[in-house]
């Protein structure tokens, strides 16, 4: 029985310049737009804390 991940990748759009971009769903560290150094999503515990906007869930 093999076992499946619990997190995700997302795609997110910077809300400054509109860059998207792909971060871990459970990042460790915050992250910023690699265009314009906004930040995109800080960590939270577990869960990734979204400040982007949210495109998508890649699977």
């Amino acid at each position: 029985m093999a076992n499946n991940p619990t997190s995700k990748f997302l795609k997110l759009r910077c809300n400054k310049c509109k860059n998207e971009q792909i971060v871990f769903g459970k990042t460790a560290t915050t992250v910023k737009c690699l265009v314009c150094g906004e930040v995109l999503a800080e960590p939270s515990g577990g869960k990734t804390k979204v400040v982007a906007r949210s495109l998508e869930v890649l699977e």
